[in-house]
């Protein structure tokens, strides 16, 4: 090995199911082997190397690389304190809560929101909320990126939260506070290839397993969209799937396949669900994490991409059907999506090449006509 190149190992946390490498291109003959090690995965955007967390992974790589790998720490972030409430305090969250409902609100999103309002309350305990200068609320969200590195996720959160209460339970106008937000990520969605969907979605055994996975993708749905459906929502005759109150509280129908309809009229058959398509052992709704356990098994078994996830089925939905150039328009309605543009980053993913894009040059030619000479 080259004594000039360095492998950086990433030294994963505690919990981390993954280690990440920088491996140099130079070092061919290595990172062939350690290509051929069980779980190796190449990270495209990253232009990293990841392997298992595990003891056994960790001996093989110190093996593969000797003395030229080097192990950089991770950062820790520190947490985020929780501070306690005053009564007062107590009692504006209370009221952001009831508005939250009644505004008819998500579960989900009310409880990302009361998270990061304690936050806030906490830190400006004491002082009159309605009060507070957009200088003053921007230093919270400063401290809370220099001293616990917030993500840019984390700093939307937090602004959309503050922004909900000022506006919906304060009752300031929607522009009383306009926060500085960081720049918008321009990442792409993971998208998983053809051969890996259809390895992901036939490994489930479980006949109710595999129809859950078959619906996420034919449909392009989200996990609470699936969790949601309701036998009536499955539409044969008209041949579309009803999706109720998806993202915004916005109704609306996507394609129901012919191969996805066989398989939920087999699974029908065999469980017979009253109400939920996809119902729990309580009759109730399906959960989240079971949905999400069953999708990491899938990609664990197939050696899919691990840090893939069930929406990257949603996306990969949408890529197909662009790659088979189906109109923009149709994708749009299909995903529930309110703008154009939404979806219009689906087009960064396709790759360019001869099959995808056909080059003016060949349509000069196929045009042109030559005399002999």
């Amino acid at each position: 090995m080259n004594e000039n190149l360095v492998v950086t190992m990433f030294a994963p946390r505690h919990n981390a199911g993954r280690i990440k490498f920088q491996i140099p291109y130079k070092l061919e003959k290595e990172r062939l082997a350690f290509k051929q090690l069980d779980g190796s995965f190449y990270h495209y955007a990253q232009r990293l190397w990841s392997i298992p967390n595990t003891e056994n992974h960790k001996k093989k790589v110190t093996a593969l690389f000797g003395n030229s790998l080097q192990i950089v720490e991770t950062e820790t972030k520190p947490a985020i304190p929780q501070l306690s409430l005053s009564e007062s305090s107590m009692l504006e969250l209370e009221k952001h809560f009831q508005k939250m409902k009644l505004k008819g609100f998500g579960d989900s999103t009310i409880r990302s929101y009361q998270g990061n309002l304690m936050q806030f309350f906490g830190y400006f305990e004491g002082s009159e909320l309605g009060a507070l200068t957009k200088e003053q609320i921007e230093g919270f969200v400063y401290q809370l990126i220099i001293k616990f590195k917030i993500s840019d996720q984390k700093q939307n959160m937090m602004i959309n939260a503050i922004k909900s209460y000022y506006e919906h339970t304060l009752g300031k106008p929607r522009e009383y506070y306009n926060i500085t937000r960081p720049k918008k990520s321009r990442d792409l969605p993971n998208v998983l290839s053809q051969e890996e969907v259809l390895a992901i979605i036939n490994q489930p055994q479980n006949i109710k397993h595999k129809a859950i996975l078959y619906t996420i993708y034919s449909a392009g749905l989200r996990i609470g969209e699936v969790l949601r459906l309701r036998v009536t929502d499955i539409r044969s005759q008209e041949g579309f799937i009803f999706v109720k109150d998806s993202k915004g509280k916005k109704d609306r129908h996507t394609v129901l396949s012919p191969i996805l309809l066989n398989l939920l009229r087999a699974y029908f058959r065999e469980h017979k669900p009253s109400y939920w398509l996809f119902e729990g052992q309580d009759g109730g709704q399906y959960s989240t994490t079971s949905i999400q356990e069953i999708f990491r098994r899938a990609v664990k078994a197939t050696s899919s991409n691990p840090w893939s996830t069930p929406h990257t089925l949603r996306h990969s939905f949408a890529t197909h059907l662009m790659q088979r150039g189906v109109n923009i328009r149709y994708i749009q309605m299909a995903l529930g999506h309110s703008s154009i543009k939404t979806t219009e980053v689906y087009t960064h993913i396709l790759g360019i090449n001869s099959k995808t894009l056909k080059s003016p040059l060949d349509v000069l030619f196929e045009s042109a006509t030559f005399e002999s000479k």
